[in-house]
């Protein structure tokens, strides 16, 4: 369990946390409204180089980043209203083992998202965060292994 107690604390681990994954993995992002889901995945993305405005995917349900040739995908499934919806916006697409793929509300598609390599959930008031890591694969595994010796834990 990491402790973020603002908005610079949660800017570094995103870095931290996309230097970890590599440019690569599936990665589900859950909490509850207003829990930091959205401001994490924008700290990955501008830490692997996207120095533009990062959209919440909210009403498009995917923003794509081409950055230096490594695809990231984020996806915000809050506004899915069933989970065959996401057959027509090609969601196999955004899987590929040579890109990144961060999914707010994945439980919002029950049944048709793979095993993911990190489940990040994040809890908390105001600008405090708890943040807490479930590895689903050797990918995964590292990921935390790494964050957990950057924050000393380990």
């Amino acid at each position: 369990m990491f402790q973020l107690h603002n908005e610079d604390e949660t800017q570094a681990f995103g870095q931290a946390l996309a230097q970890a994954l590599g440019g690569q993995g599936l990665v589900y992002v859950q909490g509850d409204l207003g829990a930091g889901k959205t401001t994490l995945c924008r700290a990955i993305i501008r830490a692997l180089g996207h120095t533009g405005a990062v959209k919440s995917p909210t009403f498009t349900l995917v923003e794509p980043y081409d950055l230096n040739g490594q695809q990231v995908f984020h996806l915000d499934l809050y506004r899915l209203a069933d989970p065959k919806e996401l057959e027509y916006i090609g969601i196999d697409e955004y899987f590929g083992a040579d890109c990144l793929c961060l999914i707010e509300w994945p439980e919002r598609a029950a049944g048709k998202l793979p095993q993911p390599d990190l489940t990040i959930k994040l809890s908390g008031i105001g600008t405090r965060r708890s943040v807490s890591l479930q590895s689903s694969s050797l990918h995964g595994e590292k990921v935390c292994l790494e964050l957990e010796q950057h924050y000393g834990m380990a």
